[in-house]
């Protein structure tokens, strides 16, 4: 039988991966975000508030696709305005022509380059919606399309797994979401956030990392601002440490996927400090009483395990993540294999 390090790339000798040193540069990414789109985000938010849009529509894959979701949960909290999930195949495959539409659409890629994606929000201008676009490359196809360009400033990122690039993408919509709300709470809390981001990044989560490294399955479980950082821990560990792992709402958990659950079962669990954070508390707490091996970032408690930041509800998630991709990372390394080099996966996929 072939083992998780014969399948995969030679592992790195030392726990100093892309993936650590470039997780470990996401309160700096932020900071340049923050600072370089200030003017930018304030214009946009005095915009929105002047003509609101009926809707808005999220486009992005992947990681920037789980940032989306975080998206969606502010926007519609903070600004009271419904959030979709466009489907780049209605465009890119079905060639569907939209209606016309006051919408807003926020386009969130690193590249900026995929076909199917720049296919939808072309699709969508046409039928009058405004585009935003999230974006790490300045000079790509998306930016050339977008009404309001917000580069994301992370820098360069090697490493196949995104984490900086995630983090800022969270931030930037948390900042699109607080100067259209005009939210003093979380804008305060953006500032304080590349400090926080720092600390959180060297919170110990080696007792996560014990119990993943044999592993073969694992739940991840968040709701509302954290619904979205539980997808996006369920993807890297199946990513970087071949880990099946699956990301459900705290509510939607209580389902079929209990039935499964025995002694020893591992879950991960993403508690803001709110009441979204209550449910995932509670659904913890039923885990562990089946039997699970049970771990829960708890923003509201001072003795979290692991432990969290507390801070606004809306930035506790992107403070956890920031903590989960260094744990994840000695995950990897640990079930033998390079988080740098997934096996079949590359850094830029265009999907069509």
């Amino acid at each position: 039988m072939t083992s998780i390090a014969e399948a995969g790339p030679k592992p790195v000798a030392a726990g100093h991966t892309a993936m650590h040193r470039e997780a470990g540069e996401g309160g700096a990414a932020v900071a340049r975000f923050l600072s370089r789109n200030a003017d930018t985000l304030a214009a946009l938010g005095q915009s929105l508030r002047a003509d609101p849009p009926a809707l808005v529509v999220t486009c992005a894959r992947g990681s920037s696709d789980h940032a989306a979701t975080y998206g969606k949960y502010l926007v519609e909290t903070l600004c009271g305005v419904p959030v979709a999930s466009a489907a780049p195949s209605v465009a890119s495959v079905y060639a569907t022509r939209m209606e016309r539409m006051n919408a807003l659409v926020i386009a969130v890629s690193q590249s900026g380059r995929s076909p199917d994606l720049l296919r939808t929000v072309e699709s969508y201008k046409a039928a009058g919606a405004r585009v935003v676009a999230l974006v790490n490359v300045e000079d790509s196809p998306l930016a050339a399309l977008a009404d309001t360009v917000l580069p994301l400033s992370a820098g360069a990122e090697t490493s196949v797994a995104a984490t900086k690039s995630f983090i800022t993408s969270l931030a930037g919509l948390a900042a699109i979401a607080a100067h259209w709300s005009e939210d003093a709470a979380l804008l305060a809390a953006l500032d304080n956030l590349p400090a926080q981001l720092e600390a959180a990044f060297d919170l110990d989560w080696s007792a996560v990392a014990d119990t993943l490294v044999d592993a073969r399955n694992l739940f991840v479980i968040g709701r509302g601002y954290s619904f979205g950082v539980a997808q996006e821990a369920a993807l890297k560990m199946k990513e970087t440490s071949a880990l099946h792992a699956e990301a459900f709402s705290s509510a939607e958990v209580r389902h079929g996927p209990m039935a499964i659950i025995n002694d020893g079962f591992p879950l991960l669990g993403f508690a803001t400090s709110d009441d979204a954070g209550d449910d995932v508390r509670a659904a913890a707490a039923e885990f562990a009483g089946r039997g699970a091996a049970v771990h829960l970032a708890d923003a509201a408690s001072d003795d979290s395990h692991p432990p969290a930041i507390r801070s606004h509800p809306a930035i506790e998630p992107i403070l956890m993540i920031q903590s989960f991709y260094r744990m994840v990372n000695m995950v990897s390394l640990r079930r033998g294999l390079n988080p740098d080099q997934p096996p079949h996966l590359r850094k830029v996929t265009e999907t069509r």
